[in-house]
């Protein structure tokens, strides 16, 4: 007899169990007005992510085509997976020296796991986290990106 009280009990608790869970779900299903979820392809002119969100690495160039980026290779070196390859060249100032420059920041975005270590790295706020998050593409090549425009240089300034 202890066994069926037992069980009668268990179910009972159960059914009251999944009404406490089902008593949110009742009141969106009697109240249709309220939305609780983002209808994401139909609201991509007014979605707004978090500020914290991480989307993908990007280079920030001004008007004149101008980064901050040096090439001192501290974001590649913070990167824990190899996602930035940056090359650099020399070129002669107007003093006739030669200076270390960027010639490709090749940044892989199909390994980038977005732990913002090499935003962090970076001594020139060169780099940062954009708010991108679309990235799926049917040739895995696309997601190899180069970050520094094409005849872009380096910002007066910046050392």
């Amino acid at each position: 007899m202890s066994f069926l009280k037992n069980y009668i009990n268990e179910v009972y608790r159960a059914v009251k169990s999944l009404l406490t869970g089902m008593k949110l779900t009742g009141y969106y299903f009697t109240h249709p007005k309220t939305n609780i979820t983002e209808e994401y392809p139909d609201n991509r002119a007014t979605l707004k992510m978090a500020d914290r969100f991480r989307g993908e690495v990007v280079m920030t160039h001004d008007q004149n085509n101008e980064h901050a980026c040096t090439g001192c290779s501290a974001c590649e070196l913070a990167c824990p997976n190899g996602t930035i390859k940056i090359i650099n060249k020399f070129e002669l100032n107007a003093e006739g020296k030669k200076k270390k420059a960027i010639d490709a920041f090749v940044y892989h975005l199909e390994l980038c796991t977005m732990c913002n270590l090499c935003i962090q790295a970076c001594p020139t706020d060169a780099i940062k986290m954009a708010q991108t998050f679309e990235h799926s593409v049917f040739d895995r090549k696309l997601l190899t990106k180069q970050l520094n425009l094409a005849g872009s240089k380096l910002r007066e300034g910046v050392e």
